[in-house]
């Protein structure tokens, strides 16, 4: 395995082993809720937002190693980010896993760049962050990965 191979596969267990932001938050003030039928992941994302920007984030939840890991990377990522800039790094994060191609610059989120490889799992990678989006979007309606085409 390359270097790059093993490094991103040690941050994707680093964050299944001990997850970041994970619980209840009890200062959200929007809450959403994601199911993925096919794997049997479940994710809640709780924000709080402030104005735009998200000041707090957490997640709950269980499955496989990648959505979970996946969520807890997505927290640390969308802390203090405005809802746009939030959907633009949802954007870059859902190429990354689509196509295996990362940013110039490396960021965690490149160590799901091997998820293209195992489509059905693209959608465990992404259930957190559709989860997310509609917790900004105040969308009370559970996101589930039958109703995005990732």
């Amino acid at each position: 395995m390359s270097d790059l191979a093993d490094l991103y596969q040690q941050v994707i267990l680093d964050h299944n082993k001990r997850p970041r932001n994970r619980g209840r938050l009890p200062t959200a003030n929007r809450v959403a809720h994601g199911d993925n039928p096919t794997c049997g992941d479940q994710c809640s994302v709780y924000l709080r937002l402030d104005g735009d920007r998200i000041a707090d984030i957490s997640f709950d939840g269980s499955g496989c190693a990648i959505s979970q890991a996946s969520a807890s990377l997505m927290t640390t990522q969308l802390k203090g980010r405005t809802a746009a800039e939030a959907s633009k790094l949802y954007d870059e994060f859902r190429q990354i896993v689509t196509t295996g191609q990362a940013p110039e610059e490396i960021s965690d989120l490149a160590a799901f760049a091997g998820v293209h490889a195992f489509p059905a799992r693209i959608k465990c990678a992404t259930l957190g962050w559709h989860a997310a989006l509609n917790a900004l979007k105040g969308d009370p309606v559970a996101a589930t990965t039958e109703s995005h085409k990732d």
